[in-house]
């Protein structure tokens, strides 16, 4: 039988097939093109069925026996598999030099470009502040106490919060008693409570400036 002659016979199939059913059209088409499809398309189905008889009818018949490979043939080179290049086995990396750094690590950047250790853990905060201290936007070192009206920097404020009428009759009473300033009070007031605590060593530092008589 001749190839056109298998041609037109395939194409002769595709009334048939339009007449089945969807199941007995998924069949056919497992049959034909080797692959599993649930499509409802019927049309979709009944062309791919008549492909593959088609192509599959156009085929050369195999040969009983191998052919033996002529001149030309024995010397040709297999085409080389494509080869897989490094990068498409690297997954994409992390845009920016900080991108990839964990926390651990920014961190330790952030002391080494600063000049302070950070307890942050905030990742968009340690990148900003690592960049604004290389674009010198920031000031770098340890931190300074700031110095007020020449006291020494190892001075702490202590900060205590007063109601306006409370403040004013206390400052009434250590005025009464002749006390100068009202940090001649507070000084001469801890001492005394730190004693009262028995906290000995701690009340004899208020002793110089403690408050007068009662």
């Amino acid at each position: 039988m001749s190839t056109k002659t298998k041609t037109t016979k395939a194409k002769s199939k595709k009334e048939n097939l339009a007449a089945l059913g969807l199941p007995a059209l998924w069949e056919r088409f497992k049959e034909a093109t080797g692959e599993t499809t649930k499509s409802p398309n019927k049309k979709f189905l009944v062309r791919r069925i008549e492909e593959a008889l088609v192509a599959r009818a156009v085929e050369p018949a195999p040969a009983d026996e191998p052919q033996r490979p002529t001149r030309t043939s024995a010397r040709a080179t297999p085409a080389p598999e494509p080869e897989t290049t490094l990068a498409e086995n690297t997954p994409p990396k992390p845009r920016g030099r900080f991108a990839s750094m964990t926390i651990e690590e920014l961190q330790t950047k952030y002391l080494e470009v600063v000049g302070r250790s950070t307890g942050s853990d905030d990742r968009r905060y340690l990148i900003w502040k690592i960049r604004e201290a290389e674009k010198g936007r920031i000031n770098v070192g340890p931190r300074k106490t700031r110095e007020r009206d020449g006291e020494p920097l190892d001075v702490k404020i202590l900060p205590l919060r007063l109601e306006a009428d409370v403040a004013d009759k206390m400052d009434d009473a250590w005025r009464a008693k002749g006390i100068k300033s009202r940090m001649e009070f507070f000084r001469g007031a801890i001492g005394h409570y730190l004693a009262h605590l028995g906290a000995a060593d701690a009340a004899a530092l208020f002793a110089k400036e403690g408050a007068t008589g009662a």
